[in-house]
């Protein structure tokens, strides 16, 4: 099983990037894949997940119209598209999955056996 996140990279503020996760090792289509981010010295936080068997999408409020999530089961990739960046924004962005059929997005932020991929840097500059 392996995730891989890219993507990340140096943008200024108001700017835009976009995200992928690539699963491997599982069944995409039927599982809860997640990001998550984590900034220096603070916990980290869920931003956005699917649930690949029923559709559903759930978003923080911090990044809600700005952020979108979205899943492609013929490439087994999870996308993150982030507009309108802010210096906030920036961390180390995870995807997550839990491999557990059907799993959702609550299950999945709950969950200590969440896989975990190594992480992508996303720096705004302000």
């Amino acid at each position: 099983v392996q995730l891989v996140e890219s993507g990340g990279g140096l943008v200024q503020a108001g700017g835009s990037l976009r995200l992928s996760c690539v699963v491997t090792g599982l069944t995409f289509d039927d599982i809860a894949i997640g990001w998550f981010r984590q900034a220096p010295g603070k916990e980290r936080e869920g931003v956005s997940c699917i649930s690949n068997s029923d559709g559903k999408r759930y978003t923080t409020d911090s990044v809600k119209g700005r952020f979108a999530i979205s899943s492609d089961v013929a490439k087994n990739t999870v996308y993150l598209q982030m507009n309108s960046l802010k210096p906030e924004d920036t961390a180390v962005y995870y995807c997550s999955a839990l491999a557990a059929h059907g799993s959702t997005c609550p299950e999945l932020e709950r969950s200590p056996f969440g896989l975990w991929g190594q992480g992508t840097q996303v720096t705004v500059s302000s």
